[in-house]
C-alpha cells in the first residue's frame, strides 16, 4: 500500500504540458499491459488522437460535459493516475457517469493508488450527486477482481466483443457502482 495519499486535482487546466504527460501515461499503461484501449507497443504519437478526442469532451476550460481526474505523486508532482468520468450525453442516463481510461502509471504500481483513484472518484460521483458508476473492462486479466476491490459489481458481459488481436477475443465486461 502507499505511504502518501496521492494529490487529486478535478478538473486541472488541460495545459498542453498536461495533455502530453497524460498522453505519455496513456502510452506507459498500454506498454506495461494495461487494458485501456490499445495494444502493445505503442507509442505517445499513437495515442494522441484518441486522447484528444477523450479531451474534446472536458471542453475548453474544462466546460464540457466530461470531466477529469488526476492524481499526482505526493512530494513530486509526477502524474501517477488518472481518469475520465464521462458523461453519456444523453438525458435518461444523466444520472450516472461512465469512467474511461482509468490508469495508474506503471511505476507506481503496488502503492494503493489504483483503489485511491476508486475511492477519490466516487467521491466526485457522490459531490455531483450520481447515482452510479459504470465501467467497461477486457476481460482475460483479472480486472473484475480489483474493481470489485473498489465495490463495483459486475452487471454485464459480452462475450469476445473486444478483438486484441486475430484469434484472441475478449469479453466486454460491465461493472457498476451504485452510489444512491
Amino acid at each position: 500500500m502507499s505511504q502518501q495519499p496521492l494529490d487529486f486535482t478535478l478538473d486541472p487546466e488541460l495545459t498542453p504540458a498536461l495533455r502530453a504527460e497524460v498522453t505519455a501515461l496513456w502510452a506507459d499503461v498500454t506498454n506495461a499491459g494495461g487494458a485501456v484501449g490499445f495494444v502493445p507497443p505503442v507509442t505517445a504519437e499513437e495515442v494522441r488522437p484518441t486522447a484528444e478526442w477523450q479531451f474534446a469532451g472536458l471542453g475548453a476550460a474544462g466546460e464540457g460535459p466530461d470531466r477529469l481526474l488526476i492524481g499526482r505523486e505526493p512530494g513530486t508532482g509526477r502524474l501517477a493516475a488518472v481518469v475520465f468520468v464521462t458523461d453519456l450525453r444523453f438525458e435518461l442516463m444523466s444520472h450516472w457517469r461512465l469512467l474511461k481510461r482509468l490508469m495508474v502509471h506503471p511505476d507506481f504500481q503496488g502503492r494503493g493508488y489504483g483503489l485511491q483513484l476508486l475511492a477519490e472518484v466516487e467521491r466526485v460521483g457522490r459531490r455531483m450527486g450520481l447515482a452510479g458508476m459504470k465501467l467497461t473492462l477486457r476481460g482475460g486479466l483479472g480486472l473484475e477482481r480489483f474493481y470489485a476491490r473498489g465495490g463495483y459489481k459486475e452487471v454485464g458481459r459480452i462475450p469476445g466483443a473486444i478483438r486484441v488481436a486475430p484469434g484472441d477475443d475478449r469479453d466486454d465486461v460491465h461493472m457498476w457502482l451504485a452510489l444512491d
